[in-house]
């Protein structure tokens, strides 16, 4: 038998004009486990990674906000605003399961979560026209927004119940809330000037009544530093329309100004037959603080300048002629 008989894989040829010569024969060597062309889809997986972690650690406050209608919001393209500047998105809207109101979601920047808190207000900023002035004009070409009032007292809430009108103060306005009872509220109403010798100063905020039904509690704000001219000695008085009185002594009427006899007001002031009292403090704007002052309601001006005394004498007199022209009220003269 020939050589090559005993070596199969190597093959021989013989060429026309030489003797036999063996073909080369492939080298056969096992590869590794690991190959570089696996570190690149490694390496995506890794930048993937931390870019979903820092995208969610990056992530804003995810709120929700309950109104009654969503007339003119939009889930994407809805602004949430703080001063007119962007702070959040809505980015969707439902309606409530009992169908009554919707359920605006709303994201904010991360910076605003140690401000959203359980007096955070909310409200759609529309165009409005009320007796005390226009506002939100600016809406008509960019659109409604929501605006944002942010708070730092109270506990931290991410649902909240978004206002159909807007406050008219924010937290961030300095100045002093206080409570007015009086029997009945006239022709005040929300909005209505409050003024300190015909100069305005403040508003009415709200007003409800009594749990008894026997008065009406009127809240007020007057801003800063108007503040604090208000002492514990000054009164309040009701200064709607035209005070016309006809007495003894005459006519007296009174007046304040065109826009408290249209949509009523409030003026204060403190007389100087009282003892000036030391100011109150500022009481805070939040509901979670101390009480608001509360002071009475005079129906007029003449009225809170009424003179009182603290020591009182009263007599009965009774006379034998007419006491035609004597009415209640009527001063009791001296010389």
């Amino acid at each position: 038998m020939s050589e090559t008989a005993n070596h199969p894989s190597v093959v021989s040829r013989q060429p026309a004009d030489g003797p036999f010569e063996p073909l080369p024969e492939a080298v056969v060597r096992a590869r590794g486990d690991f190959s570089l062309v696996w570190l690149i889809p490694l390496v995506a997986v890794l930048i993937g990674g931390w870019l979903a972690v820092k995208t969610f650690a990056e992530r804003g406050p995810v709120i929700t906000i309950e109104f009654k209608t969503a007339s003119g919001l939009a889930a994407g393209q809805t602004k949430v605003k703080f001063k007119d500047v962007d702070v959040g998105q809505v980015t969707a809207i439902d309606v409530s399961s009992d169908l009554k109101t919707v359920i605006v979601t709303a994201e904010l920047k991360p910076g605003f979560t140690d401000f959203l808190t359980e007096n955070t207000r909310f409200w759609v900023e529309r165009p409005r026209v009320t007796l005390s002035g226009v506002s939100g004009l600016g809406t008509l070409l960019s659109g409604a927004f929501i605006a944002l009032d942010p708070g730092t007292v109270g506990q931290a809430r991410r649902d909240f119940l978004g206002l159909e009108e807007p406050p008219l103060f924010t937290t961030a306005e300095p100045g002093q809330r206080f409570v007015l009872r009086s029997p009945t509220l006239g022709s005040l109403n929300i909005g209505s000037p409050v003024a300190y010798r015909q100069i305005q100063v403040g508003q009415v905020v709200g007003y409800a009544l009594d749990a008894d039904g026997q008065a009406v509690s009127i809240e007020i704000f007057v801003s800063s530093p108007q503040d604090r001219l208000v002492s514990a000695n000054t009164r309040f008085w009701n200064a709607s329309g035209i005070d016309f009185s006809l007495s003894a002594a005459g006519i007296s009427v009174d007046t304040q100004s065109l826009l408290s006899v249209l949509i009523g007001g409030v003026s204060f002031d403190t007389p100087e037959t009282i003892d000036a009292a030391r100011p109150t403090e500022p009481q805070p704007l939040s509901t979670a603080g101390s009480a608001p002052p509360l002071f009475h309601l005079y129906p007029s001006r003449e009225a809170a300048y009424a003179k009182t005394y603290s020591r009182k004498e009263r007599y009965l007199l009774f006379f034998k002629g007419s006491v035609r022209g004597l009415s209640i009220g009527a001063p009791v003269l001296l010389k």
